[in-house]
């Protein structure tokens, strides 16, 4: 006998629901009529479901994006960088406490208390024909985040082989969710062949028809609920074999648009404006926000970092402000209109000569009008690199504070964490750092103002 089984897969929605309507509609329309074909289905989701620039997303902590998995019908989830590290320990403890379909990740687990009882290694699915698969889940390392968070994080790769070598006596197919990257994906396939299928997920690639690596298929959907992946496997029960695997993608946007798809997303956006009306203070000023130039929201927010980390000095860019600060009662939605990011405070010490560099580093002509995607960022163009409490006099030196630099003395700088992934501050990377978690840049200008002024 051949049994024919299909996986339906997404990845990297970031709380992108423009097409989730057309795509649930037509996933659902497809696994009833393989249904009727006596064809098993299953659907999967390979991590970042959520973002928190999302306001349905934010005012519901991630349990709305949950709801919408159950309403869906999926059957296993792994967590991405957004569910792991944009949550605090709680949000993302209880994130899954109504969840109706298994989530696993191999790699983390509390560094204190006990694990959330949703956390599983794998999963085994089992067909109508008996046919079992084993299904392996693990996310990317932010080890300095998760531990900032309470969370023990592990090396994928080695956890996922780990695991495999567990299962591949005990199931017919085994099947791993990345939300590693392409990289790690392709390493992965060279080292553990026993994988039949790798769904990756993380650096938004996508693989139109998959790409196989060492008779391992891999695939990628892109990002935003853009594309649906269509996995096909056909194993044989006399040889107790996997003797075919192809992978298609789905372009959503060509799909026939379905009746309702304005008012659900509507519906999610006036739901998550409702939840975040509530009050947290009143302004006497209007702050306006300036792109490429200093502003009255730009030194407002130097004063809530610099008050916040006790650092010598600021930076971060213009461009992530969204919003004006307007004169008047603020809520949770105003603050959240004005910086959506999923961003966290770091800082990092620096000597003098180093900090010089990077003010240097920082006057880059060509940044301003950079148009950022990822790293956290949700605006849309990167704006005029802004620095608090540090700059140059005529005389190239540096100032801190208005005072000459020691260039030999250690300072510390408070920047955006996006800037300590090496892409704009390669010397950001190892330099010795903290993180503020969990509150986001959002959170620490509303603390202030509230506190403060």
């Amino acid at each position: 006998m051949l049994e024919n089984i299909h996986i339906f897969h997404t990845n990297d929605i970031h709380s992108h629901f423009e097409y989730w309507v057309r795509m649930q509609h037509f996933i659902k329309e497809q696994r009833v009529q393989y249904a009727k074909l006596g064809e098993p289905s299953f659907l999967f989701d390979i991590g970042d479901h959520l973002d928190r620039s999302n306001i349905y997303t934010e005012a519901t902590i991630g349990k709305g994006n949950v709801k919408l998995l159950n309403e869906a019908q999926y059957d296993v989830v792994t967590i991405g960088n957004n569910e792991g590290i944009t949550l605090s320990f709680d949000d993302l403890y209880n994130l899954y406490n109504e969840a109706d379909f298994d989530v696993v990740v191999a790699n983390i687990k509390p560094i204190e208390g006990e694990e959330p009882n949703w956390l599983k290694p794998y999963t085994i699915l089992q067909t109508k024909y008996g046919t079992k698969i084993g299904v392996v889940g693990a996310t990317a390392i932010f080890d300095a985040f998760y531990k900032e968070l309470n969370w023990h994080v592990v090396d994928p790769k080695e956890k996922i082989i780990e695991v495999v070598n567990h299962l591949k006596e005990e199931v017919d197919i085994i099947l791993c969710m990345s939300h590693l990257g392409i990289t790690e994906d392709e390493l992965l396939a060279n080292l553990c062949p026993t994988i039949d299928v790798i769904f990756g997920s993380h650096t938004h690639h996508l693989f139109e028809e998959g790409k196989v690596i060492n008779n391992v298929l891999l695939t990628g959907c892109g990002k935003f609920g853009l594309y649906t992946g269509h996995l096909k496997l056909q194993f044989d029960h006399t040889t107790r074999k996997l003797i075919k695997k192809d992978e298609m993608v789905v372009e959503n946007a060509l799909l026939p648009e379905v009746n309702g798809e304005g008012n659900f997303l509507s519906k999610l956006s006036e739901e998550g404006k409702q939840l975040l009306q509530t009050p947290l203070f009143e302004t006497t000023q209007f702050y306006n926000k300036e792109w490429f130039h200093y502003s009255a929201l730009s030194k407002l927010f130097s004063d809530a970092i610099l008050d916040f980390t006790q650092a010598d000095c600021t930076m971060f860019n213009a461009g992530i402000f969204l919003d004006h600060l307007k004169k008047g009662l603020i809520t949770n939605y105003d603050i959240h209109k004005i910086l959506p990011h999923p961003i966290n405070v770091c800082v990092i010490e620096l000597s003098g000569k180093e900090l010089k560099e990077v003010y240097l580093q920082a006057q880059n002509e060509e940044w301003p009008l950079l148009e950022l995607k990822g790293l956290g960022f949700r605006g849309s163009i990167f704006g005029k690199m802004l620095t608090y409490q540090f700059s140059m006099n005529h005389n190239r030196e540096l100032l801190i504070n208005g005072k000459l630099a020691d260039l030999n003395q250690q300072y510390k700088l408070a920047t955006l964490d996006m800037f300590t992934f090496g892409y704009f501050f390669p010397n950001f990377k190892y330099a010795k750092k903290h993180y503020y978690l969990p509150m986001f840049l959002r959170d620490i200008l509303a603390e202030f103002v509230k506190n403060k002024l």
